[in-house]
């Protein structure tokens, strides 16, 4: 019975043939920018904005024209958003950006927890900002910590490092 099972299967089975699909080039224009501002950590709905502002084609944008050097393009969530600057290549050239109230590092928690036990995390701004020519990002996170009735304000970085 079963190799009759299998015996009608390959009967049955339709005929396949091999098509030559067309070559095509993928550029990252910008991973710079993925890369500086990135990580394991930092939060779904910031990764998402941040994808879309770095695979943005200003180039093939309605907005475009030669004549200009720059443009500057925002991107929202209900989370935060981000203002970006591109290059007449459509390179992403600088950043800023804030999120509010997004999940925070590992290191960020663990480091208010320590510094401040008994307090918790109120509210919380995720800003970063990030430059192309330098290299550089800053990532800062604001917090409003509560005790009860009392409310203090504190920086700090991605490592949980106060400011």
């Amino acid at each position: 019975m079963l190799l009759i099972a299998i015996f009608a299967c390959a009967f049955a089975a339709p005929a396949f043939s091999q098509q030559t699909l067309p070559a095509f080039l993928v550029i990252a224009k910008n991973y710079k920018y993925l890369k500086n501002v990135g990580g394991k950590e930092v939060a779904v709905p910031v990764q998402r904005l941040q994808r879309s502002a770095a695979s943005y084609d200003v180039v093939n944008s309605e907005y475009y024209e030669e004549d200009y050097e720059s443009y500057f393009i925002s991107f929202y969530i209900p989370e935060g958003e981000i203002l970006a600057a591109y290059d007449k290549d459509g390179k992403l050239i600088r950043t800023a950006e804030k999120y509010k109230n997004v999940k925070l590092p590992e290191a960020v928690t663990k480091a208010v927890v320590t510094r401040f036990p008994n307090w918790s995390i109120a509210n919380d701004v995720y800003m970063v900002n990030y430059f192309e020519n330098t290299g550089k990002t800053t990532k800062t996170y604001k917090l409003v910590l509560k005790n009860e009735t009392k409310r203090i304000r504190v920086e700090t970085n991605e490592k949980g490092e106060f400011s």
